[in-house]
């Protein structure tokens, strides 16, 4: 199962990691967020040790998703150093996600 981020962690979780993180921000209406979800946990146990890899619900977190001006979900970031390095819009196939996660790694 992914990391649950929320803004309390975000900081700790997220932008303090030594390794790359995935975030999805996904909301449990949204439609295209469930076909993805279970992407995300099967990469969080396939990248253990390696990236790190997490949700946002943006309902119950709505901080992190103004900071980062998400509009649409799913949104999928990919966060290297603190910063952005790619990010994914909407219900992509498995291996444009890791595709862009093994490109920073």
């Amino acid at each position: 199962m992914a990391v649950e981020i929320t803004d309390a962690n975000f900081d700790e979780v997220v932008m303090q990691s030594d390794k790359p993180v995935v975030v999805d921000f996904w909301a449990e209406w949204c439609g295209p967020c469930r076909l993805i979800g279970p992407v995300i946990d099967e990469m969080h146990g396939e990248y253990e040790g390696k990236a790190v890899i997490g949700k946002v619900d943006v309902d119950a977190n709505p901080g992190v998703s103004a900071k980062f001006g998400v509009r649409n979900i799913p949104t999928v970031l990919f966060i290297k150093n603190g910063e952005v390095a790619d990010k994914s819009i909407g219900a992509v196939a498995k291996e444009q996600l890791t595709g862009k996660l093994d490109a920073i790694l």
